[in-house]
């Protein structure tokens, strides 16, 4: 499997809840935070939920 990389660029402030939790779960925790995640099926579809919140790379 292939990896990503994903920062947080927009805030969380006025968000929905599922929202924030779907980024807590991402694991990330603040603005301009990165993480580097393994991608699947399960992780695809959190991204595609916050995707205006986040920006993806390929690692």
């Amino acid at each position: 499997m292939s990896k990503v990389k994903l920062t947080q660029v927009r805030s969380l402030i006025g968000r929905p809840q599922k929202q924030k939790d779907t980024v807590k779960a991402l694991g990330l925790r603040r603005m301009h935070h990165s993480v580097v995640k393994e991608t699947s099926p399960i992780v695809m579809g959190m991204i595609n939920k916050v995707s205006h919140l986040i920006t993806i790379e390929e690692v």
